[in-house]
C-alpha cells in the first residue's frame, strides 16, 4: 500500500477528496498529507446545503494525529461555494469540523483525554497550547447542547456551588431523573432563577419535585414561577441533617470550653464521634461514646435530638410523619439549648417542605453528589477566572452531551 493510500484509509476520505502528496521531512518531525478534490466536484452550501459552483479557493491546514509520533498536518485548498440563497460559503470538509484547526479524530482523542486530565496536562501531551486545548473543549460544549434535545423536567434540583472565595456562587440546576446538569446560573439570586424558571416553563408543566435547600430566594422563586409549587417543593435531608450537626457541635463547643475551666473535660477529642450517624458509625471506641451519650451532659441531649431527626425520614403517611415531627420540634422548643431552638424554629417555618420530601421519597443526593465533582473540577483547574469558563466546564464533565465531532462514534 503507497503512503497516499495508506493516508486516504486513515482519514476515511470518499470522492471527490484524495490525497495527492506526503511530504515527510524527518528533520523537523513533521509530515504535511496534502488532499485535492476531483475538478469539477460539486460542493453544498453549509447553510441551506443547495449545491453551486466553486468561487474559489482558500489554503487551510489542520494538525492530525500523529503518525508515529511525527506530527502530521493535514492541507487542502478549501472550497468556496456561490450560493444563491446565501452568497459565498466556505464548504465543510469531512475529516474537521468548520472554524478548527484540528481534525476530527484529533478532536475525539483530546475531549476523552479532558475528561480525565487537567487542560494543562492536555495541552503538554498533545503538544497545543492551552488556548487550544480550551478551543476543542468549548467547540464540544456547542456541539453537545446543540444536540441536546428538549425534554420535560419531572424532578428538578436546585443547589448552590461556590464559583470563588468572598462567597461568590453560583447556582446548579440538575435533572434528578437522568443526573446531568441542566443548566449554570451566574449567582444565587432570587431573580436570576426566576428568568430561568419562566423562559422554561414549557419543559416544568409536568414537573412533580423541585429539591433544594432552605434558600428563601430559591423557595419564592419557584413558588412565584411554577404552579401547585408548595406541593413539589422538597427540602433535602442531608441539609436539614447538616443544620442539626451545626448546632450540636456549638452545643459541644460551649460546654467543652465551660468543664475546661473547672478542669478536664470527658468532651475532648470527641467532635466528629458525636457528628456521626448510625449508618456511619465509625466510632474511635463506640463502648466509650456510649457511656459518654448517658451523662448528663447538654452535648448528650443534643446528640439525642440530632439522632432523632435523623430517623423521621421513613414514614409512609403525611399525618404519622407530622405529628413525630412536631412532638420533636416540642422537645426542641423545651431543650433549653440554644443552638438547637434555633434550628428548631426554622424547621418549623419550612416542616410544609420537609413532609413533601417525605412523601415524595426525594433527596438532593444527586446535586450534592454533582457539586463535589464540581469542586473537584475547580481544584484541577486551579480555580476559574469568570463564570463563562466555569459553566462550560460543568456543563463539559456533567452535562451528559454527545460532544464528539460530526461523523464518529457516538456523536
Amino acid at each position: 500500500m503507497q503512503d497516499k493510500e495508506l493516508y486516504e484509509k486513515l482519514l476515511g476520505l470518499k470522492a471527490p477528496w484524495y490525497v495527492s502528496d506526503v511530504d515527510l521531512r524527518m528533520e523537523e518531525s513533521k509530515v504535511t498529507v496534502r488532499l485535492e478534490h476531483e475538478p469539477l466536484a460539486r460542493f453544498q452550501c453549509p447553510e441551506c446545503g443547495l449545491e453551486g459552483p466553486t468561487h474559489d479557493h482558500r489554503r487551510r491546514q489542520w494538525r492530525h494525529l500523529d503518525t508515529c509520533g511525527i506530527v502530521t498536518m493535514i492541507e487542502a485548498d478549501v472550497p468556496r461555494v456561490d450560493c444563491p440563497v446565501h452568497g459565498v460559503r466556505q464548504a465543510k470538509v469531512p475529516w474537521a469540523e468548520p472554524g478548527s484547526g484540528f481534525t476530527a479524530m484529533f478532536e475525539a482523542l483530546a475531549i476523552s483525554w479532558l475528561k480525565v486530565a487537567s487542560i494543562n496536562a492536555v495541552s503538554e501531551r498533545m503538544m497545543i497550547s492551552w488556548d487550544e486545548a480550551w478551543g476543542i473543549m468549548e467547540r464540544a460544549v456547542r456541539r453537545g447542547m446543540a444536540r441536546r434535545e428538549a425534554a420535560d423536567i419531572q424532578e428538578l434540583a436546585i443547589d448552590e456551588t461556590s464559583f470563588q472565595k468572598r462567597h461568590e456562587y453560583v447556582t446548579v440546576l440538575v435533572d434528578r431523573k437522568t443526573g446531568v446538569v441542566i443548566d449554570i446560573l451566574d449567582d444565587r439570586k432570587k431573580a436570576t432563577l426566576k428568568n430561568w424558571l419562566q423562559a422554561n416553563k414549557d419543559k416544568l408543566h409536568e414537573v412533580q419535585s423541585i429539591s433544594m435547600d432552605m434558600w428563601e430566594p430559591f423557595i419564592t422563586a419557584v413558588q412565584e414561577s411554577v404552579e401547585g409549587a408548595n406541593d413539589k417543593i422538597c427540602f433535602d435531608r442531608f441539609h436539614v441533617a447538616s443544620h442539626f450537626g451545626k448546632a450540636l457541635d456549638k452545643v459541644r463547643a460551649t460546654e467543652h470550653r465551660d468543664l475546661c475551666r473547672t478542669g478536664d473535660s470527658p468532651l475532648t477529642r470527641t467532635k466528629h464521634d458525636w457528628l456521626r450517624t448510625k449508618a456511619n458509625n465509625e466510632y474511635r471506641d463506640k463502648r466509650a461514646f456510649l457511656r459518654l451519650t448517658r451523662l448528663n451532659l447538654k452535648t448528650a441531649r443534643a446528640w439525642q435530638i440530632k439522632e432523632t431527626a435523623g430517623g423521621l425520614w421513613s414514614y409512609s403517611y403525611r399525618g404519622v410523619a407530622e405529628r413525630n415531627w412536631k412532638s420533636l420540634l416540642g422537645w426542641i422548643a423545651r431543650c433549653r439549648l440554644d443552638p438547637m431552638i434555633k434550628v428548631g424554629k426554622m424547621v418549623r417555618k419550612y416542616l410544609w417542605g420537609i413532609l413533601n420530601a417525605i412523601m415524595l421519597k426525594v433527596t438532593n443526593a444527586i446535586a450534592e453528589s454533582i457539586n463535589a465533582t464540581i469542586q473537584k473540577i475547580k481544584a484541577r483547574a486551579c480555580g476559574f477566572r469568570n463564570r463563562t469558563r466555569f459553566r462550560l466546564a460543568i456543563l463539559f464533565h456533567k452535562g451528559g452531551l454527545s460532544m464528539l465531532p460530526s461523523g464518529l462514534s457516538g456523536s
